[in-house]
């Protein structure tokens, strides 16, 4: 197996958020930015389901901190992410 291949199988977590990321950016250039919004809370979200989920050494660059302080600053960054997306004025696009 080669090391690139290795690499990629450990940080799959990392990579996941990533790509929600990827797709929400899309989404904001496309001008649907409140569901980009949200679709970037959704990802934080799920990187802090995941940094609370996995074990230290399967959590990889999503292990900053210790496990409890890792998950509580990125779920409240996540639900105020969603909470504000969901909630914020259209400003008239619908």
């Amino acid at each position: 197996m080669t090391s690139a291949s290795t690499a990629t199988k450990a940080q799959w977590p990392t990579l996941l958020v990533g790509l929600i990321f990827v797709t929400a950016f899309a989404l904001v250039g496309a001008d649907f930015w409140r569901r980009g919004s949200l679709l970037i809370g959704i990802g934080v979200g799920v990187a802090a389901a995941l940094r609370l989920l996995l074990p230290e050494e399967r959590a990889g660059l999503l292990a900053v901190r210790s496990k409890g302080i890792d998950f509580m600053t990125t779920a409240a960054v996540g639900a105020a992410m969603v909470y504000i997306a969901w909630t914020i004025d259209p400003l008239g696009t619908g």
